[in-house]
């Protein structure tokens, strides 16, 4: 039962798919066909019904007005029959004469009328008024139901053209007598059908309306005393209530109907196919066929044939779509062109760009290899004539001026070497050579060892140095040796350039974010904002360092100590 239940959720989706894939996963000509003849269906369906109904009604009011022309019939050879009844009886002598002319008469009517029809008149009792002969009452209980409406409804016209015309009497029996005038107006709904379709027949009922020279006529054939004229007698002396019967054939009018039917029908289903055919036509060569052409154009584009233009001569929208789809293709050609033209140049200037990074990357490989080679060349005799300069410091024979000499050779020559060091180390650095030697110390101990390391030059030049260490850092895991070098770099340039009396401050604390930061602040010289960058390239230095011409120096140096802290600081992680 409950997947049951879903089974009219499934076949709602189901239904949805099926009228989606049809309606919008098809292709255009299929959606132009299937709606237009879904309308032209329903629109030549409703024209066609209607038609059929207007034919219809048409038929059957033809039978109708046929049967009403019986009825006149049926009543004016029942009147002749009784006039020539009532002068047949008043010339007895004449009787032999007339009576071979009486089968005679019959069978000429049938001849000029027809025999298609049966006629009758009847009476809805047995109360004989104003009759010759009396009228038989139906035995049907349907027909007697139908001659009891057609008298309520005689009832009620009467009663409303009597209203109708300010009347002072209830109801005046003479009023709706025009049944059977030319005109016909009044009394044409005063009428009932019915059809016997399993026998074939087809029965109008519609009733005798009495008018004044009906009244005379019979008064004077009954002798009676009413007058036509006379309106009270005629409210009491009412005549009787009479119906014309008139039973026709219904199969010719069936037949008329199914063949109004059939060519209807016919009609329509000609019209929906040649409908069709010619949708079929219009859509498939002036609307698939220009869109057609429109997308083969389209894939031999895109398979690279670009010159390859749209031809369409219909002088439609279809022409404007293919001659804009010209423009594009054109423009979009003219565009591929000049950006065939840029790459080119690109491409030029980007084997430009490589040929020189490939000659700078050679430049700098060979400088690297000269820097490395000639610094080892230069260590050996440096250590050499360090090694003999404190050779001669150790000779007792010389005198002080010779020490002198000596202490400078070896001074100059440990600067040398320090330099030489220092391109050595960057070097490695750069060539990524430089290897990592991580152990456990502390901070304070390093940073005292470095000051005290300092200390005589400080005092040399009457500078204050302050160490400020955080009490509570924890051991550091890092290569001494780098963070060493990195300070005494640091220290080395603060020394440098900071004048006589100046003051040093070398702090190591913890920030925010849990790292440790190490900084030198001292009272020299400064550092331009528009400097803070050049410095800690190779061999640059400050622009205030330098003398008025660019080209003299206040104070030595290489111009490699913040590169080489800078790199150490890179390669510790910071």
């Amino acid at each position: 039962m409950p997947r049951l239940a879903y089974l009219p959720q499934i076949l709602n989706v189901m239904a949805y798919t099926s009228f989606k894939r049809v309606v919008g996963e098809t292709s255009l000509e299929r959606k132009c066909r299937l709606a237009f003849g879904v309308t032209l269906a329903v629109l030549i369906g409703l024209a066609f019904y209607c038609v059929y109904w207007v034919a219809e009604q048409h038929v059957r009011n033809t039978t109708r007005q046929a049967a009403r022309h019986w009825a006149r019939t049926e009543l004016m050879h029942y009147h002749w029959r009784v006039w020539d009844d009532y002068e047949q009886n008043k010339l007895d002598d004449l009787q032999a004469r007339r009576m071979p002319f009486e089968g005679l008469r019959e069978e000429m009517i049938n001849d000029l009328l027809g025999d298609s029809y049966e006629a009758e008149i009847l009476a809805l009792n047995n109360v004989n008024s104003h009759d010759i002969t009396p009228a038989p009452v139906p035995t049907d209980a349907s027909e007697l139901a139908i001659l009891r409406r057609l008298y309520e409804r005689s009832r009620e016209t009467a009663k409303e053209s009597a209203d109708s015309e300010d009347s002072p009497e209830a109801v005046n029996i003479t009023a709706p007598i025009t049944a059977f005038s030319p005109d016909g107006k009044q009394a044409s709904s005063l009428y009932e059908e019915r059809q016997a379709r399993d026998q074939g027949k087809y029965y109008f009922y519609e009733p005798v309306h009495w008018q004044e020279s009906c009244l005379r006529c019979h008064n004077l054939l009954q002798g009676d005393v009413f007058a036509a004229s006379d309106v009270v007698s005629a409210a009491v002396a009412e005549p009787p209530f009479r119906v014309v019967r008139v039973v026709m054939n219904y199969e010719d009018t069936q037949r008329a109907i199914i063949w109004t039917q059939a060519i209807l029908w016919a009609t329509a289903i000609m019209t929906g196919f040649l409908s069709m055919v010619a949708l079929y036509l219009i859509v498939k060569y002036v609307i698939v066929k220009p869109l057609a052409h429109l997308r083969d154009v389209s894939d031999e584009i895109s398979r690279g044939n670009t010159q390859l233009r749209a031809d369409l001569n219909t002088n439609d929208e279809f022409q404007q779509l293919a001659d804009a789809f010209n423009r594009m293709l054109r423009h979009l050609t003219d565009a591929q062109s000049e950006l065939e033209d840029v790459n080119k140049e690109l491409d030029s200037k980007v084997d430009e760009l490589a040929q020189l990074n490939m000659q700078l990357y050679e430049m700098n490989r060979l400088k690297d290899d000269f820097l490395a080679n000639m610094s080892h060349e230069l260590r050996t005799p440096l250590n050499s004539i360090i090694g003999f300069s404190e050779v001669l410091q150790g000779i007792e024979s010389l005198d002080e001026r010779q020490r002198r000499y000596a202490r400078n050779i070896q001074k100059s020559g440990r600067l040398l070497l320090d330099m030489i060091n220092d391109i050595l180390d960057l070097a490695k650095m750069e060539a990524g050579k430089m290897e990592l030697r991580l152990s456990e110390f502390r901070v304070d101990s390093v940073v005292g060892a470095q000051c005290d390391m300092v200390r005589s030059l400080v005092e040399n030049k009457n500078i204050d140095l302050e160490c400020q260490v955080q009490s509570d850092l924890p051991l550091m895991y890092q290569d001494q040796s780098k963070l060493q070098q990195i300070l005494t770099n640091l220290l080395s340039n603060a020394i440098k350039f900071t004048p006589e009396g100046g003051r040093i401050v070398v702090r190591a604390n913890r920030n925010d974010r849990g790292e440790m930061e190490l900084t030198v602040a001292d009272t020299g010289v400064g550092i331009p904002d528009s400097d803070r960058e050049i410095i800690f390239e190779k061999f640059r230095q400050s622009n205030r360092v330098l003398g008025e011409d660019g080209l003299t120096r206040e104070y030595s140096g290489t111009g490699l100590g913040l590169s080489i802290v800078k790199e150490l600081c890179k390669l510790l992680g910071g």
